[in-house]
């Protein structure tokens, strides 16, 4: 190349840097302008709202000045870790064994995987550094003594949050990886990720949502949820889709399955690799799935007793059309599960006896421990939350999810601010993390229903604590077998909560405890041979941790475990069932058109 056209190029790439550059401020002027407006049409919600710890922060510090002795201590004990720290980094600037760090991170940590943070003198000190002083500040909230246990729990929720948002992986300047990536491009991922920031502040009209999968990745119906079935049945609330046989023969008793409807149906039926749905129609069952209706202000009005009778109740009248069958085993995957209790509990009051067992996964009904999700359910947060809703007829889904990425937020917020912003890259394809993305609305009537009965006054587990259609529901008349899967890591709901199941239901129960989180303890193949999972006898009155005292741990997935136990309930085997061949007709193909709403 020669110098002349050397200097072309460069004056073309200019040009072009000018060019993004003009057109990002104009987009950030857009955005700011449209922000304004909307707050100026909309007003601002004038309460404290669920981030306000204000009064949490005051109690603490008012502890902690009646405690002066316990809090000098504390800074003593920080200090002489800072000068261990130091000898420890000048032994190795010297050339010397400082042997094993003062600190280290937890082992499911994976901030601080890249080599650099272990073998550059200076990174090494930046990242002992901050998890020195991350520690004393989650300690020191830990240990102060005396405080309301509720605002206990909301300081070192939201101490994790401020010392999580502050790690030196979330700067450029203290990320290697990033320093790395700037000096190799030339400053480029900094551009591109601006650029990225800017069209997921656009995206989410002025407030930052985040992008964690590309939505050209993966069509719904094309490459995911994608297991042949037909639409055959419908209502306000529901489209029930009936899945086509693939073995020549089948159990008796279809297997209906009730999803949550805070997320879509869908995370049971992924790729085909992780369908929990295909792999259970593999195994020879009639497979019925409830895909919810993603709700407007038009059905603000439904209730929790109308997703029951819509839902699956309406669904076993179907499935009897379809089949001809009054016999169904049904799957409840948390919220989904805790709807399908208080169904099975309404049922039980009616002698109802058309489910015959029941498997619940991740599933709450006694939310007197529901976990860091607790925190967000008191009066003054659900008077603002119902107000909001009050105004547009439902909870969006963008507000849940938020909510719900706030307890992994390493994994779930800074892990895409770094790939996104910093490096400036594009997600990487993830089939879970779209559907995560792909939330789904609330009506406001069943949401505060939900909300209040079941996490803030815990009635559901009480004897008619609640009453659906005026039966009052007593989850103890329960008496059909019983599948239980918690998971261990589960923020959403907490095993050792799921395990207090174990307590209430009449019917033989089988309590399993998987390992991982909400999603992916659930959403276990057995081809990954990924997870493993615990099983172990339930004795009366004992707790989860002591429960898992005794248990035995077992190598691959629960879903054969369930498979064991399901086949020995699920009836002798007739002809395959083809959808359609019943009393009713086919609306549409599977995954139907509900599943396809976004917000």
């Amino acid at each position: 190349m020669t110098e002349q056209q050397g200097d072309t190029q460069g004056g073309s790439e200019r040009i072009d840097q000018a060019n993004e550059f003009a057109r990002m401020a104009a987009q950030a002027q857009r955005i700011v302008a449209d922000f304004i407006t909307r707050q100026q049409k909309e007003g601002l919600i004038e309460s404290k709202g669920p981030f306000d710890v204000g009064e949490a922060f005051a109690e603490m510090t008012q502890k902690m000045m009646a405690d002066p002795a316990r809090v000098l201590q504390a800074q003593m004990g920080l200090w002489e870790d800072y000068v261990n720290l130091w000898q420890h980094t000048a032994t190795r600037m010297m050339g010397g064994d400082a042997g094993e760090p003062i600190v280290k991170p937890a082992a499911d940590d994976r901030r601080f995987r890249a080599p650099e943070w272990q073998e550059n003198h200076f990174f090494d000190f930046i990242k002992q550094s901050y998890l020195l002083t991350s520690n004393w500040f989650l300690s020191s909230v830990k240990e102060t003594q005396g405080l309301d246990e509720k605002n206990a729990q909301k300081l070192a929720f939201f101490t994790r949050q401020y010392v999580d948002a502050l790690s030196p992986t979330n700067f450029a300047l203290s990320n290697p990886t990033v320093l790395r990536e700037t000096l190799d491009s030339g400053g480029e991922n900094l551009l591109r990720g601006l650029s990225n920031l800017l069209d997921d502040l656009e995206r989410g009209g002025g407030k930052l949502n985040i992008r964690m999968s590309d939505k050209g990745d993966f069509t719904v119906g094309e490459n995911i949820a994608v297991t042949p079935g037909k639409v055959i049945f419908q209502n306000d609330l529901i489209q029930l889709i009936q899945y086509a046989p693939q073995t020549k023969t089948v159990h008796t008793r279809p297997l209906l399955v009730v999803a949550p409807w805070i997320n879509k149906f869908y995370v049971l039926d992924l790729k085909p690799k992780n369908s929990l749905i295909r792999w259970a129609i593999e195994k020879g069952y009639t497979v019925f799935a409830i895909s919810w209706v993603n709700p407007d202000q038009a059905l603000a009005h439904k209730s929790f007793e109308n997703y029951m009778f819509e839902g699956p109740l309406a669904a076993l009248t179907a499935i009897e059309a379809a089949t001809g069958e009054k016999e169904v085993a049904a799957v409840g995957y948390c919220l989904g599960g805790t709807l399908l209790s208080a169904t099975l509990a309404y049922m039980a009051a009616k002698n109802d006896k058309r489910i015959t067992s029941v498997t619940f996964l991740a599933t709450l009904v006694d939310f007197s421990e529901p976990g860091e999700l607790g925190l967000f359910i008191d009066e003054e947060q659900l008077t603002s939350l119902e107000e909001m809703m009050r105004e547009k007829g439902y909870l969006d889904g963008g507000e849940m999810a938020t909510t719900f990425n706030l307890l992994r937020a390493n994994d779930l917020i800074w892990s895409f601010v770094i790939n996104n912003y910093l490096m400036g890259r594009e997600p990487f394809p993830f089939d879970l993390l779209y559907w995560n993305a792909d939330s789904t609305r609330m009506p406001a009537e069943m949401h505060s229903f939900y909300l209040r009965k079941m996490y803030q006054e815990n009635a559901l587990v009480r004897p008619g604590g609640i009453e659906l259609d005026g039966v009052p529901i007593d989850l103890g008349k329960i008496n059909v077998p019983t599948y239980v899967l918690a998971a261990h890591d589960d923020h959403i709901a907490p095993w050792q909560a799921c395990f207090k199941a174990t307590g209430l239901y009449s019917g033989k129960l089988r309590f399993v405890l998987g390992q991982s989180g909400h999603i992916a303890g659930v959403v276990n193949p057995p081809e990954s041979n990924k997870y493993g999972y615990w099983t172990g006898k339930i004795t009366k009155d004992e707790s989860g941790e002591d429960w898992l005292t005794g248990a035995e741990r077992h190598e691959g997935s629960w879903w054969n475990d369930w498979q064991r136990w399901q086949s020995r309930l699920a009836g002798k085997k007739v002809t395959a069932r083809e959808p359609g061949a019943g009393k009713l007709d086919i609306i549409e193909d599977a995954p139907g058109s509900y599943v396809k709403v976004r917000n």
